[in-house]
């Protein structure tokens, strides 16, 4: 393998990784708008956000697998000029339903892009390098994830909706030329089949969960048709199995989950990204109905863990590289533990610089976790399937994301409310309507909720590593 270009492969993973994380955040910001400029509801206008996440959770493995049989290049660059051509088709768009199709098609070309960038790179870095390859992905996410809203405002003040997407167009094209240009064509490692009967069951299993947990926060998880579409999902995770066993080239070998580092790594993932992703759903709360931050404030506010997070990511991932993934990822989960338990302390007197010190330690927590852990799944998985296992860290933090803000964000929503009534005896239109003692004993609540959830991700990576026949290498 030549590693002489691999800074520049770097730029082209990068470029797919910010355009795509960028777009998945910049939408939320323009949802009122989009709403009044397009004379629809708001039900309605979130499935312009909700479409996009349910086909990235519902294809990733797929994708990822497919690009293992074909060649990854082929996806990754076409997946470029679809997510290009779907974003202007975004701008063009006459009505909220052809809005809501072509983020559907953006979506695909995100898939392609998300799914296989991590696999890129670990074929174009050597292997003592891995960990500082996925570090600066975690770089380049948090690039995505501050800039995201910052650049939504600023387009929406000076020009309209349409112009978030039509700012795709330079980047995807540059993009799409850096991936042309550099990023290797690797041959399939070969022998292998697609099997569509997997991928097929487990899409559908997926795209009913994730519809599943998302429905559940507006219509509540006891309501027959969330319930129906969980339990049909995880039957459809079964039959899944059944077919895996069987076919002569499964979409994943199921064997390799007995690897106890590829499962404790995909668990504790899941885990953090739940909570997490809980966290930045909450804290605007916090910041403006409890803080009375204005939306600047609350911007440059949340602005500081992803900041953190790309500041430490690379230094972490380059760590793990010398003395192992194990210990900086569960001394990262620590100090996620600590911030998520000191939420508790966060009040209606809260200063900025109380707030920050909070949210830095998380950010340096998710940053040291979050690189180290991603390489041990990237690292946990033969050469035939690196494109599955990059599937598996996008699916991981998607499904991740999805529960956490249904889950956790209802939990605060019956905590907060369930407060009001009790000190009331009145029940507000909303949690963000009641006063703001009770928004933070919400909060307080779910934060406990998140801290069990890091202390249970702890456990297991220490199980983890008590299961791991040769430890030093962790």
């Amino acid at each position: 393998m030549d590693y002489d270009k691999k800074w520049f492969v770097m730029s082209a993973i990068g470029t797919g990784v910010i355009l795509a994380t960028i777009d998945g955040s910049i939408v939320n910001v323009a949802l009122p708008t989009i709403r009044d400029q397009l004379d629809s509801t708001l039900p309605v206008v979130q499935w312009v956000a909700v479409a996009y996440l349910l086909t990235l959770a519902t294809l990733t493995l797929g994708v990822g697998r497919w690009g293992d049989i074909v060649g990854k290049k082929r996806i990754y660059t076409t997946g470029f000029v679809m997510f290009t051509t779907a974003s202007v088709l975004c701008g063009l768009a006459p009505s909220i339903e052809f809005l809501i199709g072509f983020r559907v098609f953006q979506a695909i070309g995100a898939v392609m892009v998300l799914a296989l960038g991590s696999a890129i790179l670990v074929e174009a870095f050597p292997p003592h390098e891995r960990g500082k390859a996925l570090g600066w992905v975690g770089t380049f996410v948090s690039i995505g994830v501050v800039t995201g809203p910052v650049v939504g405002g600023l387009l929406i003040s000076v020009f309209d909706w349409r112009a978030i997407f039509f700012v795709n167009l330079p980047v995807g094209v540059i993009g799409g030329f850096l991936a042309f240009r550099y990023v290797p064509a690797v041959p399939p490692a070969g022998g292998s089949s697609f099997d569509l009967a997997g991928a097929a069951t487990m899409s559908a299993a997926l795209l009913c969960i994730a519809l599943g947990v998302t429905s559940g926060q507006t219509l509540g998880y006891g309501d027959p048709l969330v319930a129906g579409l969980i339990v049909v999902g995880l039957s459809l995770i079964g039959v899944f199995v059944a077919i895996e066993r069987r076919v002569a080239s499964p979409m994943i070998q199921l064997a390799l989950f007995r690897n106890p580092l590829l499962t404790v790594s995909i668990v504790s993932g899941f885990l953090v990204f739940l909570s997490i992703s809980a966290t930045f759903f909450l804290l605007p709360f916090f910041l403006e109905g409890v803080l009375g931050y204005g939306t600047r404030q609350t911007g440059l506010a949340l602005g500081v863990p992803p900041l953190m997070i790309g500041v430490v990511a690379p230094f972490a991932g380059s760590w793990s590289d010398r003395v192992g993934v194990r210990r900086i990822a569960l001394a990262g989960l620590t100090i996620i533990c600590g911030a998520f338990a000191a939420f508790v302390l966060l009040d209606q007197q809260t200063t900025l610089l109380q707030y920050a010190a909070v949210a830095i330690p998380m950010g340096i927590g998710i940053g040291l976790f979050q690189s180290p852990n991603n390489s041990a799944i990237m690292g946990s998985m033969p050469r035939e399937y690196v494109g599955v296992a990059g599937g598996i860290l996008t699916l991981t933090r998607l499904l991740g994301q999805v529960s956490g803000i249904a889950i956790l964000g209802s939990l605060w929503a019956t905590r907060t409310i369930s407060r009001t009534v009790a000190s009331t005896g009145r029940t507000p239109t909303d949690a963000a309507s009641s006063a703001p003692q009770f928004q933070v004993g919400g909060l307080h609540d779910t934060a406990i909720a998140m801290t069990i959830s890091i202390a249970l991700a702890i456990g297991i990576g220490w199980w983890g590593m008590r299961r791991e026949r040769e430890p030093e290498r962790f």
